[in-house]
């Protein structure tokens, strides 16, 4: 068994992922105006960086498209997914075509389901995981809390 360490982010070697970040949990997340504006930050980042970047959308069809504030100007993928991990086999392929991916900088909704699902995957995969704390929540703060822990 070896245990990931986390070391500095190198734009060749990461990829952003961004997890359902979609208009139906407007109302329910807390903060989620906040985390809005740092998530748009963060690919803005990505694009002047050149890293990747992958977004997932839980259920589109009934939960909507990712917010309009967030701009997937030059992401690499925008899929839908029906489970919590955003490790879907488009996402292993993507992942599989990037030349010495180690880090992936996570963040989005909720924090104690599919940002923690997709953390576990990726390190169980022997990726060094990244979680943007004030670019990710959840309905109430003590599921984040315990997640982020």
């Amino acid at each position: 068994f070896q245990m990931t360490t986390l070391g500095n982010l190198t734009p060749s070697s990461t990829v952003f992922f961004c997890c359902d970040m979609q208009e139906r949990f407007r109302p329910a997340i807390k903060y989620f105006g906040d985390i809005i504006s740092v998530g748009q930050r963060l690919l803005q980042g990505a694009r002047l960086l050149g890293i990747p970047v992958i977004v997932t959308e839980q259920y589109p069809k009934g939960l909507g498209s990712t917010v309009q504030e967030i701009d997937l100007t030059g992401v690499k993928l925008v899929l839908p997914k029906t489970k919590f991990s955003m490790v879907l086999p488009e996402v292993e392929a993507a992942l599989a075509e990037i030349p010495g991916v180690r880090s992936v900088v996570l963040f989005g909704v909720e924090t104690h389901v599919c940002i923690q699902q997709t953390a576990l995957e990726l390190i169980g995969r022997g990726l060094e995981v990244h979680i943007v704390a004030d670019a990710t929540s959840s309905r109430s703060m003590m599921d984040r809390m315990f997640a982020l822990e």
